[in-house]
């Protein structure tokens, strides 16, 4: 059976996160109204909830040379969707590859986005997709 994961979120505006995320591939909307949106996040329930400012406190934190933002969600995609993704929005977001646990149990790649309401999105890829959840 698969799961399907659900995170409800609050945003600053609707419109523009539903522009923000209907430029990602493979992104497709469901419900909606003026004052929420549901985006599905390749099979994954993202909702957002119109509310004005909001805050979250959280650090950055170091992880092999790189600096991440410790509060941040995403997906872990094939190599060959991840390599599509990352090459329709590398030229627009300037963003980099990064390699994680190169030649390791768990090596993966990465690239990160920030959506309009300040919310960090990874885009992962393993070399050996079996060892997602590997503990060594």
């Amino acid at each position: 059976m698969k799961t399907t994961f659900h995170l409800s979120l609050p945003c600053l505006d609707v419109e523009e996160t539903r522009n923000f995320y209907g430029g990602i591939e493979g992104v497709r909307f469901g419900r909606s109204s003026t004052n929420w949106l549901d985006v599905d996040l390749y099979g994954h329930q993202l909702t957002f909830n119109a509310s004005g400012r909001f805050s979250f406190d959280y650090p950055n934190y170091s992880f092999e040379k790189h600096v991440l933002p410790a509060f941040h969600f995403g997906v872990i995609l094939s190599g060959s969707d991840w390599e599509r993704l990352y090459s329709s929005v590398r030229e627009g977001a300037g963003e980099e590859e990064k390699n994680f646990l190169s030649s390791r149990k768990g090596a993966h790649r990465s690239f990160f986005l920030t959506d309009p309401n300040g919310y960090v999105l990874e885009f992962k890829s393993f070399v050996n997709p079996q060892e997602v959840f590997s503990a060594d």
